[in-house]
């Protein structure tokens, strides 16, 4: 691949943004994080997916440089909808998606981290959709998921200030799950994404499930398939493994199955 790499090992997929030196999410970039999942999608040896960026910056946009070629209206709302495609992709991929995120997750970058189920960012990270600076709205749904991270007022000021938030601040406003020093991020996203690959697919997937009837404020819906998986998680052959190595007081086996 030309914009990013992709390296398998220890059950985990580690995709590196390597567009030097912004990470800049040019159309290249975002087709070759689609081909990315389609290949992990299909790796059964792959339990937990994590994204960097190499350099300076997690993402610090999108690659504005590319806008200046897009002819039209309408082919500017197809640029948009090919991202916010690939975003809802990996929002509801059925495989643990850790963003480690270092100096700049600013529009497009951080409407990519925002897709992912869980962010560790630096703690002097910055954080923002600064598009109104240029004219512009963000284009890969970030008015949509922010204010459901950050509630709305606050993604308000974000937007119509483009000013960006750190990566403390970011914590503080439930945008990320924590904060580390900028040298420690990959490593404690990695020791995360590890964690969760040592637990049984079959439940990891049933969780990510569950997790979007909450993330649509589908609460009814979502605890009536949670009693209906909550069955058949226990009926798995993980979950029986998962009972007996419990009474057995050892440590379990997953088999996925």
């Amino acid at each position: 691949m030309e914009y990013l790499l992709l390296e398998k090992k220890e059950r985990l997929a580690v995709i590196t943004l390597n567009r030097a030196p912004a990470n800049a999410l040019s159309s290249g970039l975002i087709k070759e994080l689609g081909e990315a999942f389609d290949e992990i999608e299909g790796d059964a040896e792959v339990k937990a997916v994590l994204i960097h960026g190499e350099g300076r910056f997690f993402s610090a946009g999108a690659d504005i440089k590319e806008f200046t070629t897009v002819k039209d209206e309408k082919e500017f709302s197809e640029l948009g909808q090919f991202g916010q495609e690939l975003f809802d992709r990996i929002e509801n991929f059925n495989k643990p998606v850790i963003a480690a995120i270092h100096g700049a997750a600013l529009g497009g970058g951080l409407e990519l981290a925002m897709a992912c189920h869980i962010r560790y960012v630096a703690e002097d990270a910055k954080l923002g959709l600064p598009e109104l600076t240029l004219g512009l709205i963000p284009g890969f749904a970030g008015s949509q998921r922010l204010p459901y991270y950050v509630g709305t007022a606050k993604a308000a000021e974000m937007l119509l200030t483009s000013e960006p938030i750190s990566g403390k601040e970011a914590v503080s406003w439930g945008l990320a799950a924590a904060a580390y020093p900028a040298e420690d991020v990959y490593e404690k996203a990695y020791n995360l994404a590890s964690k969760s690959a040592e637990k049984s697919a079959v439940s990891v997937r049933y969780t990510l499930e569950l997790l979007k009837y909450a993330r649509e404020g589908r609460y009814s819906e979502g605890a009536v398939k949670e009693r209906e998986l909550f069955g058949k998680a226990f009926m798995s052959a993980d979950g029986q493994e998962g009972i007996a190595a419990f009474i057995e007081k050892r440590k379990p086996v997953f088999k996925d199955q």
